[in-house]
């Protein structure tokens, strides 16, 4: 079967539509899909064969004439399909959208979300996390748009500076590491090793490896 066109997916539409009580109709002035139900708001979808910028600008164009706007796309296929469609759902909630997938092999409608006032659900660890490091992080070395794995984080800084007092003299203990450079988790950060730059000399003491000679070169 070759992929659905925006026809194939109104026959289905229109029965899941009609099923709930709606008189339906397609291509009603700019809308593909307009059901009414009694004395309700028009329910209008916009049908398309995949998300698209365009698919959300029409579906908020539609919101000036009613607040109960769908979009409708062919059911996704496979994991990766269905990780896109969340993702774009996210972004449907946020707009305040809903969303209809039809699986159009058998006519299939389902919904995912209905268009409500969206309320975006905070994460106080998440916004801790950010707070702490944008602290911690000494100056700006970064600029906005990097790829991630050039970022110089706050850990990245502290492991730098445990790095070039190792340099300049030699190995040391956790403890003096942190109490010289001000890095109060030198010995943990010395320890994990997570860059590869410190190697162990003894127990509780630590130098600078070669790779870590070569970073800070």
């Amino acid at each position: 079967m070759g992929k659905p066109t925006e026809t194939d997916l109104y026959p289905p539409v229109k029965a899941y539509l009609e099923a709930r009580g709606y008189e339906v109709k397609g291509e009603v002035g700019a809308a593909d899909v307009v059901a009414l139900r009694g004395e309700e708001e028009p329910l209008i979808v916009e049908l398309k064969t995949g998300f698209s910028l365009t698919l959300l600008q029409q579906a908020v164009a539609r919101q000036a004439v009613s607040d109960t706007v769908y979009v409708a796309v062919p059911r996704w296929s496979g994991k990766p399909g269905w990780r896109t469609f969340k993702g774009n759902m996210g972004l449907c909630k946020r707009l305040g959208v809903g969303v209809l997938s039809v699986r159009v092999s058998d006519g299939h409608v389902q919904a995912h979300c209905d268009p409500v006032p969206f309320q975006p659900r905070k994460s106080k660890p998440r916004k801790a996390a950010l707070l702490k490091e944008f602290a911690a992080r000494e100056g700006d070395p970064n600029h906005g748009g990097m790829a991630r794995e050039t970022i110089m984080t706050a850990y990245r800084q502290g492991a730098m500076k445990c790095a070039a007092y190792l340099a300049e003299h030699g190995p040391c203990k956790g403890a003096v590491v942190a109490r010289e450079t001000g890095v109060a988790r030198a010995t943990t950060m010395m320890r994990d090793n997570h860059y590869g730059w410190f190697e162990k000399v003894e127990t509780g003491i630590y130098g600078l490896s070669e790779a870590g000679r070569r970073a800070l070169e």
